[in-house]
């Protein structure tokens, strides 16, 4: 899942960006109104963590712009503004939800974590072939033995799981787990697409398909 978050504070930015990578997120940093606006607008992110108050366009009308275009990109302001007429208006732009700063991470994630959920449905389950995945609980079963993977690994995992049927290009599997900066010419993806296929004791082709020059995929008939 690949999160936007809008902040000018470079402190706090930090703070979130490490905290979310650290939970398998990719994250990628706008400084200021303007560059958040064209990033949002991108369509590419799962979710925003937006700041009201941004030099440029504040994050209200980020947010109004956004809904304006047809976005359904879940938005969570970061705020320190608490009165109910406020709390009001952001949602009235067009928030999901509110944070009023300063704030702790773990709130942070969980209201992140509620959002994405309710983006994914009842999804939270998946399956493949002999491969089955609980993603609210973070746990992985191949033959129904529970297998230990990293977070980037389940994140992998669970990105191919929830694209099941289609090819899913290298640079969108970057972009997705990783961020913009990651060295895109990497053989790190065949790395862990290895790496995962051993720990679920699949063979090679097995169930996490190889579509040469392209990318990886995930049978819909598996």
């Amino acid at each position: 899942m690949r999160i936007l978050v809008v902040e000018d504070e470079p402190g706090i930015a930090r703070f979130l960006k490490q905290g979310l990578e650290e939970e398998s997120y990719a994250v990628d940093i706008a400084e200021n109104g303007r560059t958040g606006l064209d990033c949002a607008l991108s369509g590419e992110y799962d979710l925003i963590l937006l700041d009201w108050m941004l030099p440029g366009i504040s994050g209200v009308e980020i947010c109004r712009q956004l809904r304006t275009k047809d976005s359904h990109t879940p938005v969570i302001f970061l705020t320190a503004k608490d009165t109910t007429d406020e709390v009001v208006f952001g949602l009235q732009a067009g928030a999901n939800d509110y944070v009023k700063k300063p704030f702790h991470f773990e709130e942070i994630l969980e209201r992140i974590r509620v959002q994405l959920r309710s983006v994914s449905s009842n999804h939270s389950k998946l399956s493949a072939g002999k491969i089955e995945m609980d993603v609210d609980a973070h746990k992985v079963f191949s033959n129904g033995d529970e297998i230990n993977l990293t977070q980037k690994e389940f994140a992998l995992l669970e990105y191919l799981m929830r694209n099941k049927g289609k090819v899913c290009r290298r640079t969108r599997i970057i972009e997705s787990i990783w961020n913009h900066q990651f060295d895109y010419n990497t053989g790190v993806i065949d790395v862990y697409i290895n790496a995962l296929r051993k720990k679920l004791d699949l063979a090679s082709e097995d169930i996490i398909k190889t579509v040469r020059g392209v990318g990886y995929m995930i049978d819909q008939e598996i």
